[in-house]
């Protein structure tokens, strides 16, 4: 039985390319909303490295190797870099392909409160129950934190239909902390979050895969 994880991150630049016959304002406005872009991966960048225990009464970080991602990147071999582009380009299921959401779509809409903050997240799900995109209204909210609130609801939104796992954005925001944080009501299964992104997928990961670990009380039977 293995006694430890090896976690590296990485840096990912992609692009997108679409092949338009005229080029108008109102072209690249509905650009995101194109399914025929050619998606390829253009670099990919080594950021850090840990190494954890999987004991379960040792849950702190061994080793945390910080690399400077402009400095040490060189260090990466060009030809182990090309390998992983490569291979990112070939795993995705439909390389370039963007997997539109259908006109008409299922999905829900959950209401919560974070301390003194109300979260309405929205869902929208593909034809076979699969999360495709995701929006997020807050209140007692400045301009500000709601346009890059709604801004970064489409990028997760781009992610999915793109192919982006779920479990992605899972693992990187949950656990995530800032102001709005503590007490949640409105919602059975989660009691408590350290933040807004942390409750979303909290909920997210519980709705969609399963996630009971993330959970802070044991489903009903009448929920899906």
């Amino acid at each position: 039985m293995a006694k430890y994880l090896v976690e590296t991150y990485y840096t990912c630049t992609f692009k997108v390319n679409h092949y338009l016959d005229d080029i108008n304002e109102t072209e690249l406005k509905n650009l995101e909303k194109r399914d025929d872009g050619k998606f390829e991966v253009l670099d990919v960048k080594l950021d850090n490295r840990k190494t954890k225990s999987l004991d379960p009464n040792n849950n702190k970080v061994i080793e945390t190797k910080k690399i400077d991602v402009v400095s040490d990147n060189s260090k990466i071999k060009t030809e182990n870099k090309d390998t992983i582009i490569a291979a990112v380009n070939k795993n995705s299921d439909r390389p370039g392909k963007r997997f539109g959401m259908p006109d008409r779509r299922k999905g829900y809409i959950q209401k919560a409160t974070i301390g003194n903050h109300k979260v309405y997240l929205h869902t929208g799900e593909y034809e076979d129950g699969k999360i495709g995109e995701i929006f997020i209204d807050t209140s007692k909210e400045g301009e500000l934190v709601k346009a890059l609130m709604n801004n970064f609801a489409i990028a997760v939104s781009l992610g999915l239909q793109y192919g982006v796992p779920l479990d992605e954005f899972i693992n990187a925001y949950v656990g995530t902390k800032f102001e709005p944080s503590g007490k949640v009501h409105g919602n059975d299964r989660i009691l408590s979050a350290s933040s807004i992104l942390d409750y979303i997928f909290r909920e997210l990961a519980i709705s969609y895969q399963n996630r009971e670990d993330l959970a802070h009380t044991p489903a009903r039977s009448e929920e899906r």
